[in-house]
């Protein structure tokens, strides 16, 4: 039994978001976000770095939102003030789709975060890196995705054109800030089981550079809502097969720990460079 209403089939998960969005509006006392951020594994610090914290909310607060079910996620959402004035919606509670809670949940913040206001949504996770030259704590643009979670965010014949999905305006604009930071393209599994090396040589034959469990179904959802789209990966290991020790989810804890402070800095300047 559960009492989150993403779980009945009839009910609009659209409906849901504006409702949840009504409720970030009542709780922070901001009436509209501008820019929306989804935090993942290693980019936590960043919240602390954009700006001004004028509300943390438990997620749970929040219709349609559940608790992080993943070490790394802090459960929250922040309404922040950035010193040139921009309001940004920071969503530290994830639903990985791999908890088995369906895809309207998984894309439940974007959708709120666009109900909310927002038209930026930039998507973070740590990731594994396919490349042979990505080293563990370093920042990635996402250019592309390859979605191999057999699913989709979309219902009925819901057509969206992701030629463009990550905005080149965007990257243009983190690349402004650090021009060293590299992209490539991110392969989305289901997980939550690390891929095994023939899966990730598959990748890498397919055009991916990066493998992780979240992120483009996120991604399309954005695109649905009409939202610019600026994605980061934190290449925490290098993936199964090019590694050769074994990998562990303490070791992706680790390695973002370990960067969190230089990235974290790096997401601030791109979401005020924005």
């Amino acid at each position: 039994m559960t009492d989150n209403p993403l779980d009945d089939p009839t009910a609009d998960p659209f409906e849901i978001a504006r409702i949840a969005a009504a409720d970030i509006a009542r709780l922070t006392g901001v009436e509209r976000h501008d820019i929306a951020l989804t935090l993942g594994s290693g980019w936590g610090k960043a919240a602390d770095l954009v700006g001004e914290t004028t509300t943390t909310l438990a997620a749970t607060e929040v219709t349609g939102f559940s608790k992080p079910a993943l070490e790394g996620h802090a459960g929250t959402l922040r309404s922040i003030l950035t010193p040139s004035g921009t309001r940004v919606l920071v969503i530290g509670a994830r639903t990985h789709f791999y908890e088995g809670h369906g895809v309207r949940r998984v894309v439940h913040s974007v959708r709120t975060a666009a109900a909310a206001g927002a038209k930026i949504m930039v998507l973070t996770n740590g990731a594994g890196g396919v490349r042979r030259t990505f080293t563990p704590g370093q920042p990635v643009l996402i250019s592309d995705h390859i979605n191999l979670t057999a699913a989709s965010p979309l219902e009925g014949a819901t057509f969206v054109d992701l030629t463009d999905l990550y905005s080149a305006r965007l990257r243009d604009v983190a690349r402004s800030v650090d021009p060293s930071l590299d992209e490539g393209v991110y392969c989305q599994f289901r997980g939550p089981h690390y891929e095994t090396p023939a899966e990730v040589r598959m990748a890498g034959l397919m055009g991916g550079d990066i493998v992780g469990m979240s992120t483009a179904l996120e991604a399309i959802a954005a695109r649905e809502a009409g939202m610019e789209v600026l994605g980061f990966s934190l290449i925490t290991n290098l993936a199964a097969g090019i590694q050769e020790t074994p990998l562990s989810h303490g070791e992706v804890l680790e390695a973002g720990r370990e960067a969190e402070p230089v990235i974290s800095g790096l997401l601030a300047r791109v979401v005020e460079a924005i």
